[in-house]
């Protein structure tokens, strides 16, 4: 097997908890991911600080899932626009 399909093995913490992740990335691809996960958890958590583990989790995800729709939102403008050039 090539080394893109080698599992790996990746400490990260996570809003106080610590995680192994395993899976193929890098890991401090893996690592950077759990640093935004943590930093907008903090955030969420700052805004409102009577959310229960679980409701900040989803919340966290619906976010992301969010800032990531609006990402590739903007991306096919931009390519649509390119394309009109």
């Amino acid at each position: 097997m090539g080394e893109e399909h080698e599992k790996r093995r990746t400490s990260v913490t996570i809003f106080g908890q610590q995680y192994k992740i395993v899976g193929s990335e890098d890991p401090e691809h893996v690592k950077k991911v759990a640093r935004l996960v943590d930093r907008k958890m903090k955030e969420l958590k700052g805004k409102n600080p009577y959310l229960d583990s679980n409701k900040l989790a989803v919340l966290t995800a619906v976010n992301i899932g969010n800032e990531y729709l609006d990402l590739l939102k903007r991306i096919e403008e931009d390519e649509k626009k390119d394309g009109d050039l």
